[in-house]
């Protein structure tokens, strides 16, 4: 698609539509695309199709481009959870704390914090940080799966922060699963309860798994995270097959962004992702400082 548009670079995440990823310049997690928006990318223009925070971290690391988000209204629940006041009073309460913001955050939240991280290198993260406590926002599951990795104290903010697609994923999906794919392997997203995870084989971000995916000697494995990486799975590891360990794991939001929205956005330039100039620097910093703990 992008090739009759020089001047415009499509970046797609791992959970949006197949079709979507195929016109795609780029496919990754969060933290590739955050990369990929920072140093591969020259066009003026680039369109970022999946939720509201990672068109907004495109923005942030790209303030020279502009940043074309195809369908607004593509927000993250887990997102919605955390307002800067919520922060900042988590703050007040534990001033010792270093704030470390999962990506899928709002920009406003990440300049309140003092770094940022992703699902793919949050336990990296903490564990660079001087703090001996961490104030872990928004995620409880991804911040509990940090916690037991780290002689850090986690506190979680906000308790029941969650992404409602991985949570819903439940013990009794997996164990049935396995009932009906005898020997297979089950990875699973640490978005997803500690006692989901605790049923896993694998458990990590969309690139480890993609990276797993290849690994991996079973000849069929269960997926325990948004069904847009099934495709993806399929081609980085064609002899194998990946089955969803539930059929309601998709994220309605990443699948609002489709190839009409696309085009009329390349067409009209818009509608262009824009972060108040208040806003914008504080939250730069933060996810500029998870690049460079994360080798740049």
């Amino acid at each position: 698609m992008t090739t009759l548009h020089p001047d415009v670079t499509l970046l797609a995440h791992n959970y949006v539509r197949p079709e979507v990823q195929a016109a795609a310049d780029y496919v990754g997690d969060s933290l590739e695309l955050a990369r990929l928006a920072r140093d591969r990318v020259d066009t003026p223009y680039l369109v970022l199709a999946g939720v509201d925070f990672m068109a907004e971290t495109a923005a942030l690391l790209n303030p020279e481009k502009t940043v074309i988000h195809p369908e607004p209204f593509a927000r993250c629940a887990m997102a919605l959870r955390l307002t800067p006041g919520d922060l900042l009073e988590a703050r007040a309460r534990h001033p010792d704390a270093a704030v470390v913001s999962y990506v899928n955050s709002s920009a406003a939240v990440k300049a309140v914090s003092d770094v940022c991280c992703t699902s793919a290198n949050a336990v990296e993260v903490v564990n660079a940080l001087d703090e001996e406590t961490v104030i872990f926002v928004p995620d409880r599951n991804l911040a509990l799966h940090v916690a037991a990795r780290t002689d850090k104290r986690i506190i979680v903010v906000p308790e029941t922060g969650c992404c409602p697609v991985h949570h819903a994923l439940t013990v009794a999906e997996i164990r049935e699963s396995r009932r009906l794919y005898p020997g297979a392997e089950v990875m699973v997203h640490p978005e997803t309860t500690p006692e989901v995870q605790a049923e896993a084989d694998f458990i990590g971000s969309t690139s480890g798994m993609l990276r797993h995916a290849v690994a991996t000697t079973a000849e069929t494995v269960i997926v325990g995270t948004e069904t847009g990486l099934i495709p993806l799975l399929e081609k980085a590891s064609p002899g194998r097959r990946f089955i969803p360990a539930s059929p309601h794991l998709v994220c309605p939001d990443m699948k609002m962004i489709t190839l009409e929205l696309i085009e009329a956005a390349i067409a009209g330039k818009g509608p262009v992702v824009t972060i108040p100039g208040d806003i914008a620097p504080r939250a730069r910093a933060a996810l500029e400082r998870m690049l460079l703990i994360s080798g740049g």
